[in-house]
């Protein structure tokens, strides 16, 4: 599998170090970089070939991969010049419809979209995947083959539910480090130091994530766990209970699913 990746920022190149680092090798990968130091950086850092346009360099069954931000996506699609329907063309620009994309592509029916995270930035992310139905199961096993190289992976059903996917991983790292943020500035009110606190904070929700991905048993499970009945913890989760954080904090994730929503229809207006 050949790999072009239209846009050379950040999540383009964890994918990129990802790839090599799970076997790829440096002549299967190349990239499409307008700016003259990002494109350089990317040649320097990883050894593959580097273009500053896509058009004329596209070749044929090349795997395309549209790394760019969501705002840039319709003019990268229409000056791409993908001519052949047989590439499989991958987006991860946030909001931005297949049939926007589609469209902008003159009709391009091998699309796949991707929301990964930045956790993926260090190998750690998860991606939610849709495909048309155009594409084929190889085909979708070659996008779990590149977005899998920094993240887990898992297939969405209804495009529709890509709002919801982005709402809760694509910007869930956001509400981790508010929720760090906020348990060390807790820990501070309480006196402790402010460098105990941060390390209190990050270790305790690392180690307990850790433990949930590791355990067979549900969340709510470990939770109730935890928490001994008169306790300390009980006395925390009712507090959470009493200012209904349950439902605030779902209106909040709500939020952001219609806020992806409206940005995705007003970018395929444009």
């Amino acid at each position: 599998m050949n790999v072009l990746f239209i846009g050379g920022g950040n999540m383009a190149d964890a994918l990129i170090g990802g790839m090599l680092k799970a076997g790829f090798d440096a002549d299967q990968i190349r990239a499409v970089e307008i700016d003259g130091a990002a494109r350089r950086r990317l040649s320097d850092k990883y050894r593959i070939e580097c273009a500053a346009e896509s058009r004329g360099t596209i070749r044929g069954g090349e795997v395309i991969v549209f790394a760019v931000k969501p705002q840039q996506m319709k003019e990268a699609a229409r000056f791409a010049g993908i001519k052949d329907n047989a590439n499989l063309v991958i987006t991860i620009a946030a909001g931005v419809t297949l049939a926007s994309l589609a469209n902008w592509l003159g009709g391009h029916a091998k699309l796949v979209r991707a929301m990964p995270n930045t956790p993926a930035l260090i190998g750690a992310g998860v991606t939610g995947l849709y495909a048309l139905p155009g594409v084929s199961g190889a085909e979708k096993k070659q996008a779990e083959t590149i977005l899998g190289a920094v993240s887990a992976t898992v297939w969405i059903p209804d495009e529709a539910l890509m709002d919801a996917v982005t709402a809760v991983s694509g910007s869930g790292p956001a509400y981790v480090f508010w929720f760090i943020e906020q348990l060390a500035a807790s820990a501070e009110s309480l006196g402790l130091s402010p460098e105990t606190s941060k390390k209190l904070a990050i270790e305790t929700v690392l180690g307990s994530a850790k433990l949930a991905a590791q355990s067979p048993d549900s969340p709510a499970t470990l939770r109730e766990r935890v928490t001994s009945k008169g306790g300390t913890t009980e006395a925390a989760l009712r507090s959470f209970e009493e200012q209904k954080l349950a439902e605030r904090f779902l209106r909040a994730v709500e939020a952001a699913r219609d806020r992806g929503a409206e940005l995705g229809r007003l970018m395929g207006k444009e």
